[in-house]
């Protein structure tokens, strides 16, 4: 990430940039903190500190579920917010927004330090179809979604996103509001990066996984021939299905593999928010999307390096082989399907700002805006990413296994890669017994999207 790196000039200048952050932090927490008081409005709901980190409900694993129920893989944050009017990006504040993601992953042309103040050129490229498959309905997706591309400067053609109810009744809410945070971050991640790309949104009627798995039928037929119901062997669509849900694995679960297999279609899964691997991300047909970190300057909020994200999920799976495409890291994978596939910026502490006009766990926060982590956040991003490159290209992906064939296809050039940022810093798994290093790694894979070639 050596192109990214920011230096100062001299420790002067170090100095001044160092008390105009902190001068601002200060000055926007004092705001916060009186605006916290002083509100009466959402009455009946949790105030909480800005910096407040937040695992909602809906993540929550519980032994009785695998195999039956999964989660979300969220990680959310109060942001310094001064007033519900005031909308991000903060200026003096590292956290990601569309642009400066685009200017890491090269998905527009980069700027140095990729500062979320300063960065603004947002994508405008994607076609065919993105289908996010997600529990529950959030009755404001359409508006927040509109609302959040107006913030960003994205381009939004309402006719081009579109809810679908996968059993044909529209589910009821998560009581939680996890879940509709969740549908929230990924609509909006996968729509930054690929803009005009057709967006769906594929809401099951519960998270069980008998839902889950039947709305990712559905979500198939929708990419191909944008019909809920079963599609011609002629049908022409292509495109990605992003799922940032899963649970730990289970002994059958091989005998779901074959769900991710439709035509002309890449699935993608977050690789989840704890050591170990959870299930559809192990799949060998779905591409595992982990999570990275990208470490900022405290005194300018520029991108320092990319680095390896502690909570990221990953390892090796305990019930599916190393499948073809892995066989260029067998030394790493030892006859087990090994995860994550690709990795993004997940940690939470510079997280992506996301809105989202449903409550989270009682919790008040009148701006709707949150700071959002997890490898739910990076998964509908790389969807996103693979959606825009494949449009530059002209050729979308024949199947996952095709997708995942060309991204390890790049491990023979990990010395010197030139389609992914290679993460060499960082430690993961149990006990931190996993180490970020050159080429493939169980923290970050392959490493991160670097622009929109060999994808």
């Amino acid at each position: 990430m050596s192109g990214l790196l920011h230096v100062h000039a001299n420790a002067s200048q170090c100095f001044i940039d160092r008390n105009r952050f902190f001068s601002l932090r200060t000055a926007f927490l004092v705001l916060a903190f009186t605006y916290l008081v002083t509100s009466a409005s959402a009455q009946g709901r949790k105030r909480v500190v800005p910096g407040t980190a937040i695992t909602p409900a809906s993540n929550q694993a519980v032994i009785e579920e695998v195999g039956i129920k999964s989660h979300t893989n969220l990680r959310l944050v109060v942001p310094p917010v001064a007033g519900p009017s005031e909308a991000p990006p903060y200026l003096g504040y590292g956290y990601e927004t569309p642009a400066s993601l685009a200017c890491i992953y090269r998905v527009v042309s980069p700027i140095r330090g990729c500062n979320p103040n300063s960065t603004t050129r947002t994508p405008n490229g994607g076609s065919q179809s993105i289908a996010i498959v997600d529990a529950f309905d959030d009755p404001d997706a359409a508006g927040d979604l509109a609302f959040f591309s107006s913030q960003f400067g994205l381009p939004f053609n309402s006719k081009k996103f579109k809810v679908v109810y996968a059993s044909g009744t529209r589910p009821a809410l998560d009581p939680t509001g996890g879940w509709e945070v969740e549908e929230s971050v990924d609509i909006e991640y996968a729509h930054a990066m690929a803009p005009n790309a057709m967006l769906y949104l594929v809401e099951a009627r519960t998270n069980n996984d008998s839902d889950l798995y039947s709305a990712v039928l559905v979500a198939a037929n929708l990419v191909r021939c944008g019909k809920t119901t079963a599609c011609p062997a002629s049908a022409s669509g292509k495109g990605e299905i992003s799922m940032s849900w899963g649970g730990a694995e289970f002994p059958d679960e091989a005998k779901m593999d074959s769900l991710f297999t439709a035509a002309n279609i890449v699935y993608l899964a977050a690789t989840g928010d704890a050591a170990g691997v959870i299930y559809p991300s192990a799949s060998p047909n779905v591409v595992g999307v982990g999570g990275t970190s990208t470490a900022r300057s405290l005194y300018t909020g520029d991108l320092i390096q990319e680095i390896s994200w502690s909570d990221a999920g990953g390892g090796l799976s305990f019930y599916e082989p190393t499948p073809s495409y892995q066989s260029p890291i067998a030394n790493i994978a030892q006859g087990a399907r090994a995860l994550p596939d690709i990795s993004a910026d997940a940690n939470p502490n510079n997280g992506y700002w996301v809105y989202d006009s449903v409550p989270v766990d009682g919790i008040a926060n009148d701006s709707n805006w949150w700071l959002v982590g997890g490898t739910s956040v990076s998964t509908p991003l790389v969807a996103g990413i693979i959606n825009a490159a494949s449009t530059v290209s002209g050729h979308f992906a024949t199947s996952t296994k095709d997708e995942l064939t060309v991204i390890y296809s790049e491990y023979a050039n990990h010395q010197a890669y030139a389609n992914f940022w290679d993460i060499t810093y960082g430690a993961c798994n149990y006990y931190s017994g996993s180490f970020s290093a050159g080429g493939y790694d169980l923290c970050t894979g392959i490493g991160s999207p670097k622009g929109l070639q060999g994808k």
